[in-house]
């Protein structure tokens, strides 16, 4: 069965997040975009909705963390290369980005992340595709 994924993040300032993710190299669905959220495809099947925290709020029974101070999800994004990962990590600090960790390489895979403007943690990756077992 193929589904659609939809990762929900609750942000502070919708026009900031755009800001810092379209720099980043991400485009927006309009169509599912307005001041309160931005919806941000990651593939034909994946997409990240950032909604300001009140609108979030509404689809939950339970209090928002503060993400700066607690994590709940890790976001992981595979990338075509080490130096893509390099690059990404790289260009998410010089917007901004908190380096929360260093760069950490396995040999068989690479790893290298990011805290973004509203402290979710975003972990690019490469994976050796040789080293991957079917």
């Amino acid at each position: 069965m193929t589904q659609k994924m939809f990762i929900n993040l609750p942000i502070s300032n919708v026009a900031r997040t755009r800001e810092f993710f379209g720099k980043l190299g991400y485009t927006f669905n309009e169509q599912f975009s307005n001041e309160q959220a931005i919806c941000m495809p990651i593939n034909e099947d994946a997409f990240v909705m950032m909604l300001q925290n009140d609108t979030f709020a509404t689809f939950i029974d339970k209090t928002i963390i503060d993400a700066k101070k607690n994590v709940e999800v890790l976001v992981s994004l595979s990338l075509d290369s080490v130096e893509a990962v390099k690059e990404f990590s790289e260009k998410a600090f010089a917007l901004g980005a908190r380096n929360y960790k260093e760069p950490l390489d396995m040999g068989f895979m690479f790893s290298w992340g990011f805290e973004d403007l509203d402290g979710h943690i975003w972990e690019a990756f490469w994976m050796n595709p040789n080293h991957v077992q079917d």
